[in-house]
């Protein structure tokens, strides 16, 4: 089979593949979709071989790209029960592959595998952009009837990371959040927020972004080079600040700003991956009781949870999506996600 892999400097190659055959407790997933994540743009921008090396990983083989996969059980490996999988099964995959037996692994968190993460799909162990995909049967997640492969392939990381960092906010329906950077995460917590009955403020330096965000039901649009966004957040909620903040955009400016818009006792949530933010602690942090959390992804149980979410009420996630591609058409959905002034693309099979 062909797949698609990130050959460095801005580059796609397409590669020939063997189809892949499931070992003992793995599934081959036919895949059906597989979405295009914000943090692809780290690996396929970056020199040959530096992608795996930033997180540790020394692999030089090619390796198939794509870490949103949705599609269908096509082949179920020995030692896998009917209850963990199904020739036909309509499923998602949580993206990362742990020792399995760990307290973090045994309870869904397998990208914080006590023993370290063995693989992270698309990265460095096989991803999904390509026809066919070879996962354990413990990373599969069960997507709903009612929702699209294209819904489930951005839940597998997008919108799922969106969720996660909600729920470590508390997030209630009572309180304002800011989200900086209206990406596919942002994006997709908006919509999320939204849902949940909070009332959310957008920003983002792109206008065109903005604009998705008021139609994803962002209640404030705030552009930070055009006006003082700190500022901007304080003047929208009385004075207080926000309850929450969430920044994806990893921007060290915009995560300043997440910290300092916050209201007495606000919690700030980091998401967006890599980078650095320099705080003034006292003012910043200590003296306003402020909360900093980190959120990296989300669990299987928290995915599954996620897609229940979304389709007990009926959130439109694949209006995310504004480009929908071919595999064959890699090197020019990259080249145009790569400008970042767009939303969020598929690849459908």
């Amino acid at each position: 089979m062909k797949g698609v892999v990130f050959a460095g400097d801005r580059r796609v190659a397409f590669q020939d593949f063997a189809d892949p055959t499931p070992g003992p407790g793995e599934v081959v997933l036919e895949i059906k979709a597989s979405g295009m994540c914000g943090s692809d743009l780290k690996f396929y921008r970056a020199a040959p071989g530096e992608a795996a090396k930033s997180l540790g990983f020394s692999s030089t083989r090619a390796i198939i790209a794509g870490h949103e996969p949705c599609g269908l059980v096509a082949a179920v490996g020995s030692g896998v029960s009917e209850r963990e999988a199904r020739v036909g099964q309509r499923v998602m995959v949580h993206h990362y592959r742990g020792c399995g037996v760990c307290p973090h692994c045994s309870t869904g968190w397998m990208q914080l595998c006590d023993e370290g993460v063995a693989e992270v799909y698309g990265l460095t162990g096989h991803g999904a952009h390509a026809p066919y995909m070879v996962v354990p049967a413990r990373t599969l997640v069960t997507l709903p009837d009612e929702l699209s492969f294209e819904t489930g392939a951005a839940i597998s990381c997008g919108t799922g990371t969106a969720w996660g960092a909600l729920k470590r906010l508390d997030l209630t329906g009572d309180q304002t959040i800011a989200i900086f950077g209206q990406g596919p995460v942002g994006l997709s917590a908006t919509q999320l927020a939204s849902a949940m009955g909070a009332r959310v403020i957008a920003l983002d330096i792109s206008n065109e972004r903005l604009a998705r965000a008021k139609e994803f039901g962002a209640d404030v649009l705030i552009n930070p080079t055009e006006t003082n966004a700190v500022d901007a957040i304080r003047e929208a909620t009385h004075g207080l600040g926000a309850h929450a903040t969430l920044d994806s955009s990893s921007s060290s400016e915009a995560r300043r700003q997440a910290a300092q818009s916050v209201r007495t006792w606000g919690k700030a949530c980091f998401v967006g991956e890599g980078g650095q933010v320099t705080l003034d602690v006292s003012p910043d942090m200590l003296r306003r009781q402020v909360t900093i959390i980190g959120s990296w992804t989300f669990s299987t149980v928290g995915q599954a949870e996620c897609a229940t979410f979304v389709a007990d009420r009926k959130i439109k996630v694949d209006d995310l999506f504004t480009h929908r591609w071919k595999l064959d058409q890699a090197d020019e959905a990259y080249k145009l996600f790569d400008r970042q002034t767009t939303g969020k693309g598929v690849f459908l099979m």
